[in-house]
């Protein structure tokens, strides 16, 4: 589908439109039809329903905010939402010529994206819509109403764009990453012997949402256990802590584990930390743009191997922004079952990992350092660099 561009010099565009287009070029994809939340809030510069931030249902239907994007004519881009967005709209609007916050249910959203593709004057080829985040009546309606097209999943497209960040969205997740270390130094300090994990868990959320940020969730343990959840086990005398937990900046994750003991670290639990603490030096050290996403494995993985511990140390990277796993994909074998994507292509500056080792220890229990780390053009950038060692707890509130 050629469509015909128009200028864009009085658009103001959030993001690298020519990469988008490349991307889509590539792709062979005539129109991007996007529905997620996240990519979304991307495309139109940070806008995120209010309403809607945290439960999607309402009535018998839902929320779906659509996107409408035809490769090489952000002039034609268009967004349809809820009616109930209509006062951010107005107090803050969104770059897309074509505006409208009407609607009630998924079926009008997507009846508005069918009628604005018809309007872009030629028929699309191939379109390509988020497969995880259409629902069935919108999809049905879609899919119905091009019945000729070829259909592609925008996810790919989609986070590969999102995979090199501005500098604003570097900036979100400074202030993200930040934030938790902050959060997690107050909790630590403010907890003596005797808090139980539920407890814990409720002061970081509180200290996280102090600072501006909304918690998205904390995996935590204490003492030997292996088990992650809030519950009413309590943190003890001599007992380790690992708080594993995500604060939300402006749609924006910091990702940060960090480890707290009740009293002092004796020579083992020292050793382990350090261990894994060399690890993820490595691992940063060979981070920058240029090189191969695979070159962070093959820094980290010998160092795993040849551990004492390996057979409970877990090496991770991960991409990370809008989303908690997102491009670049490097590793292989994810657990979290996508492929490594990414391994053999070059790090790009601005991309955003996520890079984390665990030990599981059978004696010892969780002990675990997750960084937040940029790829830059000379190498890289730590964001929330704080408390790494064993951080001593308080004596209590």
């Amino acid at each position: 589908m050629n469509v015909s561009a128009q200028p864009t010099s009085g658009l103001k565009i959030p993001f690298d439109h020519q990469r988008l287009d490349r991307l889509m070029d590539e792709a062979g994809i005539d129109v991007i039809v996007a529905t997620s939340k996240h990519n979304v809030q991307y495309l139109l510069g940070g806008h995120r329903a209010h309403f809607f931030d945290y439960m999607d249902a309402i009535a018998i239907s839902r929320y779906l905010p659509v996107v409408i994007y035809a490769k090489g004519a952000p002039e034609k881009a268009a967004f349809f939402g809820n009616r109930l967005e209509k006062f951010q709209v107005q107090a803050d609007p969104v770059w897309t010529p074509e505006t409208q916050t009407v609607t009630n249910n998924s079926s009008e959203a997507i009846d508005l994206a069918i009628a604005h593709i018809r309007k872009l004057g030629v028929k699309p080829k191939r379109i390509a819509f988020e497969f995880s985040f259409m629902p069935y009546d919108a999809a049905a309606l879609l899919q119905g109403a091009f019945a000729g097209a070829d259909w592609v999943d925008a996810l790919y497209v989609l986070e590969s764009q999102r995979a090199v960040k501005s500098a604003h969205e570097l900036k979100q997740l400074k202030v993200a990453s930040a934030g938790v270390i902050d959060s997690m130094t107050a909790v630590i300090a403010k907890h003596g012997p005797g808090s139980t994990k539920r407890e814990l868990f409720e002061a970081l959320r509180r200290e996280e949402t102090n600072r501006g940020m909304t918690f998205e969730y904390c995996l935590i343990t204490t003492g030997t256990s292996l088990n992650r959840a809030p519950t009413d086990q309590v943190w003890g005398k001599g007992d380790i802590l690992s708080l594993d937990s995500g604060g939300n900046y402006h749609g924006y994750i910091g990702d940060i584990c960090r480890m707290a003991i009740q009293g002092e670290p004796d020579a083992e639990l020292v050793d382990c930390l350090a261990e894994i603490e060399t690890i993820q030096r490595a691992a940063f050290n060979a981070t920058k743009a240029g090189v191969p996403g695979h070159t962070i494995y093959n820094t980290a993985e010998p160092l795993v191997q040849k551990s004492k511990h390996r057979g409970y140390l877990d090496f991770l990277v991960h991409g990370m922004g809008l989303v908690s796993h997102e491009a670049p994909r490097l590793q292989p074998n994810s657990p979290m079952k996508y492929p490594d994507s990414h391994a053999n292509t070059p790090l790009e500056a601005g991309m955003v990992l996520s890079i984390e080792t665990t030990m599981l220890h059978p004696v010892r229990g969780f002990i675990k350092l997750e960084d937040t780390v940029i790829v830059t053009a000379s190498g890289h950038e730590v964001y929330g660099e704080g408390i790494r060692g064993w951080n001593k707890g308080g004596t209590g509130a």
